[in-house]
């Protein structure tokens, strides 16, 4: 009579340990309230206010033939890919601005395929070839879309250049897919100095080689500054970072980067470069468009950490702490800070609550994607910030998931023969240490952010 009712209580300890090992936390998911960034800097003098207006009306600008817009784009204007969760942001959950702007070009006669890898309900994206015809490396950007048949204003039918045969490169692995990036609040981030972030990645230096983590700087091709900006730290300023998104993603030639990525004389309806600074009657030079975006994201206000959304303020608290004892904190650190002589007064000795070292870490096979960028490798990205990932849509450089957990566990990578493991392996072994209610009171804290 005992043995059917030890077995059922057998059966049922057993559930309970699966039950229990499969457990796991939950993304509470986009936070929808508090303040995401996007507006003035507080403090901000009346001379940098008239900036930042500016770069506002700049960063919103939108491109046509007219105004050099192409031969080559992956998007209009800056505010079309920078979206969500407001102005200057980055993906929104669904409706692809990608999506629909192809399929209003393509009301006006443009000729182009949609990639396989931009979907209504993905990120917005652009994408980078591994390697070249002949085998060789490449990592540079290919735009995905053309301008070839457009007749608004301009008429671009005689416009007959292709877009890059992307369901070949893909079936070749050899496409690598960024998302674009909030920039939010990065006018701070370029007054760091540099002693500032050298000295930060030397401290815990104990611990951080006891967890095997190291870390490293990507530095300029011509005066060795340190890079920051983007998703392998490969841009040094964001003067240089605005001029090459106008060149790359709207086609829209300027100052820095003067030359036509397609040349085709029938594809071309401005002067090169297409965006110029002028000078008026009185001896006044204006500021360019590019620049003017430049100051957009100078001034901007960033992403604000909720004090009790998601699961509280107590959990936030706890979160907070489980994210330093595990080590996360070790890479992405909570703060640095601008120098005291900074390029406007308002950006001087500030605090950066972004969460990251800015640092290259080593990510391992996972996240590898074997594109080099200045001294970066093919598996080496700069420490992701986590300023305002509360109200991100998708995570990781190419954005393959919008949750936040599977963006964690993603960061263990056992090595290959190509690379070694991921710096983040121990870190993340610590998480899925924690118990279930320490690993939700961390997630809760990042949602927090």
């Amino acid at each position: 009579m005992l043995k059917p009712l030890l077995l059922s209580v057998l059966a049922s300890a057993c559930l309970l340990t699966v039950d229990a090992a499969w457990a796991q936390a939950v993304d509470p998911g986009i936070r929808t309230v508090g303040t995401p960034g996007g507006i003035g800097l507080p403090g901000l003098n009346s001379t940098e206010q008239q900036l930042f207006f500016s770069g506002f009306s700049g960063f919103g600008s939108s491109s046509d033939l007219s105004n050099g817009f192409g031969p080559r784009f992956n998007g209009a204007s800056c505010s079309q890919c920078h979206t969500f969760p407001a102005f200057g942001g980055s993906s929104p959950l669904t409706s692809n601005p990608q999506v629909n702007m192809v399929g209003s070009l393509a009301s006006i006669g443009a000729r182009n395929v949609l990639p396989s890898f931009i979907q209504d309900t993905g990120p917005i994206r652009e994408a980078r070839l591994k390697r070249k015809p002949d085998g060789s490396p490449d990592g540079s950007v290919h735009p995905l879309f053309v301008v070839s048949g457009m007749v608004a204003g301009e008429d671009a039918s005689a416009c007959n250049i292709v877009q890059p045969d992307f369901a070949a490169e893909v079936a070749r692995n050899n496409v690598s897919l960024r998302i674009v990036t909030p920039v939010f609040g990065l006018g701070l981030v370029e007054q760091i100095a540099e002693t500032t972030i050298l000295n930060n990645i030397s401290a815990d230096a104990s611990r951080k080689a006891s967890l095997g983590i190291s870390g490293r700087v990507n530095r300029g091709t011509n005066d060795d500054r340190i890079g920051r900006f983007g998703w392998k730290a490969q841009n040094v300023s964001l003067q240089i970072f605005s001029a090459e998104a106008f060149a790359v993603e709207q086609g829209r030639t300027n100052m820095i980067f003067p030359n036509e990525s397609a040349e085709a004389p029938e594809c071309q309806f401005t002067p090169v470069p297409n965006i110029t600074r002028t000078v008026d009657a009185g001896g006044n030079i204006t500021i360019d468009l590019a620049d003017r975006a430049t100051l957009f994201m100078k001034f901007s206000q960033p992403s604000m950490p909720h004090a009790t959304v998601p699961g509280g303020a107590a959990s936030i608290a706890r979160g907070r702490a489980a994210f330093e004892t595990v080590g996360c904190a070790l890479c992405h650190s909570p703060t640095l800070r601008t120098r005291a002589e900074a390029d406007y007064p308002s950006l001087a000795n500030q605090d950066v609550n972004l969460f990251s070292d800015l640092a290259l870490h080593n990510m391992g096979p996972g996240l590898a994607d074997d594109i080099a960028q200045g001294r970066a490798k093919g598996d080496e990205f700069r420490t992701a910030p986590l300023w305002g990932v509360g109200t991100r849509a998708y995570f990781l450089h190419d954005g393959r998931t919008a949750n936040i957990i599977e963006a964690i566990l993603a960061h263990r990578s056992a090595g290959n023969r190509y690379y070694a493991p991921s710096e983040a392996n121990a870190v993340i072994d610590s998480y899925n240490a924690l118990s279930l209610a320490e690993q939700q009171d961390l997630v809760n804290f990042l949602r927090s952010l």
